[in-house]
């Protein structure tokens, strides 16, 4: 049976002339889970709630007498690779949406590879920077071909339409059947194993071999120009007119929110799991120590396309739900940290949370979580400590592999997601990194930097990404408190604890490695960011 869970869509309001948040709402919509390692969404649902978000949002803002006429453009950020393909004709959903994290893909994945001389997950990393995986759009899309008639019909008929999330809302909210664009851009794009990040266009051999008709796919776009205007919404008709103008993948958006433009600039996200991404410049850089190369934004159609490296890790506010829902040593989230500030210590005891086994650095499915070098004084507190100890050391494990590709070692950690709330996390990853971990006090980064996108757009123009324009943004500093030789050691004992999580499970074997997972892992689906602009000089 499924079973559904809730997760969180919201809207968001910036002053585009200093950055400050002026309204916010979020609902819940529900995840499906059919099967043991699926994870579906319902598009319509999305949709629904993007409409019940904007109209609440609205409503706030006028109980706080600003005009929602100032609203001058919107921005979109959306979970990643999650797949959705649309009757153009109808414009209604042709199967639910496959989230990021599904893994009914893996006899797809294998099948492939069975197509590529020796077997090369990496056959394609030059044109796409990425390793063939369950995680990105084209196998998702390849399964729906191979497995629902309705859209193997669509397809033969030319009424069906591929998108990640973005694509579906921008669609639906520019008309629809009645002329709605179909358009996604750069950074969406380059997560779907469909996309040349050189040159800037779908690869006809990677659809070839894919065997996906590549008039399914959306256009590509800039991560700010105007794609289409806003139609009326089914209330109140607000926001009609207005254009969306800004589209970036959310941890894409939490780096231009961050505002790390330049080279060697680093932030990392603390949700469901933990992204750090560097920006690399101009230049794309391919990793020798297990990264991916993904297209960071692409500020406007003449601006140049910028790159980025990197880093997964699956498991992060997960392992805290799951103390917390299915140990039981918590009953909330909170009561984790308070247990591990008691302490202040693991007392020697690690732990691998590799519920869905290891991505970044290592990319090995057959690991399985682990708790080891108990004693019969380890209690719960000390779990709890280790549990966010293991958080920092994969966190680490990233950063070492970025400082080996890019050659210069990063200075400062820039941090933004719902676990940087946990004090005790933020001293621990500065201790284990022997870095400064640095935290913006304003926690929407991911909407800022959709709101910075859109604002930013030609024909809207009321948002400045000139350094010397961006708004300074006050910040909270996390110094390293412990001698580098210790963080060492500590790591190093980290390190011995993952080698024995590896070879539990065989590619024979149970391929539902999400199966354990808690239900409530999933943090957004998408968000649509509005932007207001000078409403304070009228």
């Amino acid at each position: 049976t499924a079973r559904p869970k809730e997760m969180l869509l919201s809207t968001t309001v910036f002053n585009a002339e200093t950055a400050e948040l002026l309204s916010h709402h979020q609902v819940e919509i529900k995840q499906e889970f059919p099967r043991e390692g699926w994870v579906e969404q319902d598009p319509k649902e999305i949709l629904n709630s993007v409409y019940e978000c904007v109209e609440r949002t609205c409503e706030k803002m006028n109980e706080l007498n600003i005009d929602i006429a100032n609203i001058r453009a919107i921005g979109v950020t959306n979970q990643r690779e999650t797949t959705v393909v649309w009757d153009k004709t109808t414009g209604e959903p042709l199967y639910n949406a496959i989230v990021w994290l599904d893994l009914r893909t893996q006899s797809t994945v294998e099948r492939l590879l069975k197509r590529i001389p020796g077997k090369n997950k990496t056959f394609s990393k030059f044109k796409t920077g990425l390793p063939l995986s369950t995680y990105f759009s084209a196998v998702k899309l390849r399964w729906l071909l191979d497995n629902v008639e309705e859209i193997r019909r669509a397809v033969e008929d030319g009424r069906a339409m591929f998108g990640t999330v973005d694509s579906w809302l921008i669609w639906s909210l520019t008309g629809g059947t009645n002329g709605g664009i179909h358009c996604t851009d750069v950074t969406n794009a380059s997560r779907t194993m469909l996309f040349n990040i050189h040159s800037l266009e779908w690869d006809p051999d990677l659809c070839k071999f894919f065997d996906i008709p590549m008039e399914i796919l959306p256009n590509v776009r800039s991560s700010s120009e105007i794609y289409g205007l806003m139609v009326c919404f089914p209330e109140s008709g607000a926001l009609t007119g207005v254009p969306i103008s800004g589209c970036l993948g959310d941890q894409h958006a939490a780096l231009v929110g961050q505002m790390c433009f330049r080279d060697g600039q680093a932030k990392n996200t603390y949700g469901t799991g933990c992204f750090l991404l560097c920006n690399t410049g101009q230049k794309s850089v391919f990793s020798e120590h297990g990264l991916i190369t993904t297209i960071a934004y692409k500020m406007g159609k003449d601006k140049p396309a910028f790159y980025a490296l990197e880093g997964s890790v699956a498991i992060a506010g997960a392992v805290v739900r799951w103390l917390r829902d299915n140990l039981g040593i918590a009953k909330t989230s909170q009561e984790v940290e308070k247990l591990a500030a008691e302490v202040g210590t693991s007392y020697g005891c690690y732990f691998v949370p590799a519920f869905s086994g290891l991505y970044a650095p290592y990319w090995e499915p057959s690991a399985r979580g682990i708790i080891c070098g108990l004693t019969q004084f380890t209690n719960k507190n000390h779990i709890a400590f280790a549990a966010l100890e293991a958080v920092c050391f994969q966190t680490r494990e990233i950063l070492d592999a970025m400082n080996k590709d890019c050659g210069i070692p990063l200075r400062q950690l820039q941090v933004d997601g719902g676990m940087t709330n946990n004090k005790i996390l933020m001293q621990l990853q500065s201790d284990i990194l022997c870095i400064p971990v640095v935290k913006p006090s304003m926690p929407e980064t991911t909407a800022l930097g959709a709101a910075m996108a859109a604002g930013a757009a030609e024909g809207v123009e009321v948002w400045s990404l000139n350094p010397g324009d961006l708004s300074a943004v006050t910040c909270e500093r996390f110094e390293p408190q412990i001698n580098p030789e210790e963080s060492e050691y500590r790591y190093a004992r980290w390190k011995k604890a993952v080698m024995k999580s590896m070879g539990w499970e065989s590619s024979e074997g149970d391929s539902s490695i999400f199966c354990n997972l808690p239900l409530s892992i999933f943090i957004m689906s998408s968000m649509v960011i509005l932007i207001g602009a000078k409403y304070l000089s009228g």
